[in-house]
């Protein structure tokens, strides 16, 4: 087992966010309140600009000090190819948000998945097993439907605007999940939304404005995004009673599993969570 990272004695470390482009990410936010907070000062955490195709060379050639990467898009099947050891919802999903060095290379992970059973979780009410709707297909939607099927889903319907559907229903369908596909312009779509626990959002804006009256038929929605807030799908369900979680706690809850993969230690929650609120205002 590689030796605690953290330890008394380890000496200096860091860690950093790699994506193209990366300057918008508030993963040093997150990641140096947390480091604060557990009294690791000698850490420190940066953004790197990195396309998918930079991604190997520039893992291979990480300092001695670097003990793990964030990674954002378009680099997470890159950083899920790279990788010498793969955790089973990384394999499933198909990509990868996390790189942690090990003895023997780097190890992948999709903490990704956390995020959404933490988005899920902050509803409250959220039936046991819950039904959902899912809008979008594409590599967001495969860590929303592990997120799901952690958090208890059995039946989940994905929507999207072409029949592309299918690499995210063969991930659901690996997950345990009865997986239906519509196009967003069936008419059995609106129905599906009414009738599930909880509609997902993962198409990004402007995609997502012609469709707010599918979101305001939901009876719970989580999306994905969350900036600028109000989305314009947050907007359009606040304004029809909807009850509204998101994408600032799905970043929130991934990136505890992120901390406490890079340190060896339980993440500061509180400490993180405060950290994000100020720097989105709030």
């Amino acid at each position: 087992m590689d030796a605690d990272p953290s330890s008394p004695g380890a000496g200096p470390r860091s860690a950093a966010v790699l994506g193209h482009p990366v300057d918008h990410s508030l993963s040093p936010v997150l990641h140096g309140a947390a480091y604060r907070a557990l009294g690791l000062h000698d850490w420190t955490y940066e953004r790197i600009d990195c396309d998918a195709e930079r991604l190997p060379s520039l893992v291979d050639a990480s300092p001695a000090h670097r003990i793990g990467y964030s990674v954002t898009m378009p680099g997470k099947f890159a950083a899920l190819a790279h990788a010498s050891e793969v955790s089973d919802r990384a394999r499933i999903v198909g990509s990868a948000n996390t790189l942690v060095r090990r003895s023997g290379g780097w190890y992948a992970d999709c903490t990704d998945v956390d995020g959404v059973t933490g988005a899920l979780a902050e509803f409250g009410d959220l039936p046991a097993a819950p039904t959902a709707v899912v809008l979008g297909v594409g590599g967001t939607a495969r860590p929303v439907l592990a997120g799901l099927a952690a958090a208890g889903a059995t039946r989940v319907v994905l929507a999207s605007r072409r029949d592309t559907a299918g690499p995210a229903a063969e991930c659901g369908r690996a997950l345990g999940l009865d997986i239906s596909t519509v196009l967003l312009t069936d008419a059995l779509l609106p129905g599906e939304i009414e009738a599930a626990d909880v509609l997902v959002n993962t198409v990004p804006e402007p995609g997502i404005r012609d469709l707010t009256d599918l979101v305001s038929r939901a009876r719970r929605l989580f999306d994905v995004l969350y900036d600028p807030w109000p989305t314009v799908a947050g907007a359009a369900a606040s304004a029809a009673g909807v009850p509204v979680v998101g994408g600032d706690v799905m970043l929130l809850n991934q990136a505890f599993g992120q901390v406490e993969l890079f340190t060896g230690r339980p993440a500061p929650r509180a400490e993180m969570a405060a950290a994000l609120a100020r720097a989105l205002g709030r």
